[in-house]
């Protein structure tokens, strides 16, 4: 008989879903298999009213129609009242900061990172209970990055230590060890960061589908975050990063960072998982966690997997648009059922 293994209510805690056919294409592809995924609002123009919040809400439901999943919504983040803010708080589920130019449509995130220019917001969130979803890189050499960023974490830790404070898809060892050092902070893990390194990405002939930011880092960086993953740190939770890109933007000369991994994430996660005795801790990585630190009750969904060969497709296509998963054309050992 096929071993099995029941995921109770599966959860993405950092997802691109993009908009209009994009998001017809993607949007089922995670809605089938997760109860609930946190949403980036890094569209062009960004999420930053209410009405563009709830309209995007609306078109993503519309998408994702007939699956019990809930989209949980978030606004890019900017000086925001307080008035505006206890207004829209029961819309969303946390505020994304962007630095400036840092990654895909981040061109009007924020120029300067520092507690006092931010405080009026932040003051506000921490007083609201609203969470703070951080791309945490500065734009210095690419392998330092979010090195150089751990300053500016624990200047906002230290700051606001009411406000809960999520390192987003963190990369490096030093990310991880930050999660002891404060109470306030937490981090999201992706998949690809769990299993790649910079080799896999560059160090032979370049794998554009692996390309992404943060850019894949050292081996003592992937095996610091599978560490925290695989044991059941409560602080970290699964969040996905998936980014789609049309396979055109991806196999050109101006590769497209942002690798697609929704439809293979619960499948490869419990290879990763099984391969390191570590199928009891799953659950809580990629929901229990996530519940406790956000602090909400997930949709009830149980996702059935089963130690079946699975072939993954080479791409995703339909409403005129297209995308290339990780390892397409590959077998895995685990299939949903």
């Amino acid at each position: 008989m096929s071993k099995e293994i029941t995921l109770n209510s599966p959860l993405d805690m950092h997802l691109h879903l993009r908009d209009a056919e994009m998001l017809k294409l993607v949007g089922p592809l995670t809605s089938k298999t997760f109860a609930g995924a946190l949403v980036m609002p890094n569209l062009v123009p960004p999420i930053t009213t209410k009405e563009a919040l709830l309209s995007y809400k609306s078109r993503i439901l519309e998408a994702c129609k007939g699956d019990t999943f809930e989209p949980f919504m978030t606004l890019f983040f900017q000086e925001y009242s307080r008035e505006f803010l206890e207004e829209v708080k029961d819309e969303i589920i946390g505020i994304k900061l962007y630095p400036a130019g840092i990654t895909t449509n981040s061109e009007n995130g924020v120029a300067a990172i520092d507690a006092q220019s931010l405080r009026p917001t932040l003051e506000a969130m921490s007083d609201l209970g609203i969470p703070l979803c951080v791309h945490g890189e500065t734009n210095g050499f690419v392998m330092d990055r979010e090195k150089e960023f751990m300053p500016i974490y624990e200047g906002l830790a230290k700051s606001f230590p009411k406000l809960k404070i999520i390192m987003e898809h963190i990369t490096t060892k030093d990310a991880v060890d930050l999660l002891d050092k404060y109470d306030n902070l937490y981090a999201t893990i992706t998949l690809h960061h769990l299993i790649i390194t910079l080799d896999d990405v560059a160090g032979g002939m370049l794998q554009p589908h692996l390309f992404c930011k943060p850019i894949a880092k050292r081996y003592e960086d992937r095996d610091s975050l599978l560490n925290a993953a695989i044991t059941g740190n409560p602080k970290v939770m699964f969040g996905s990063d998936s980014a789609p890109h049309p396979k055109h933007k991806k196999e050109s000369c101006g590769c497209a960072a942002g690798v697609f991994t929704s439809p293979i994430a619960l499948q490869v996660l419990a290879e990763l998982f099984e391969k390191h005795d570590s199928l009891d801790n799953l659950n809580a990585f990629l929901s229990l966690n996530a519940q406790k630190i956000y602090d909400f009750k997930a949709l009830k969904k149980d996702i059935t997997l089963v130690k079946e060969e699975f072939t993954v497709p080479n791409i995703y296509e339909d409403f005129g648009e297209n995308v290339v998963p990780m390892y397409n054309n590959q077998k895995l050992a685990w299939s949903i059922k």
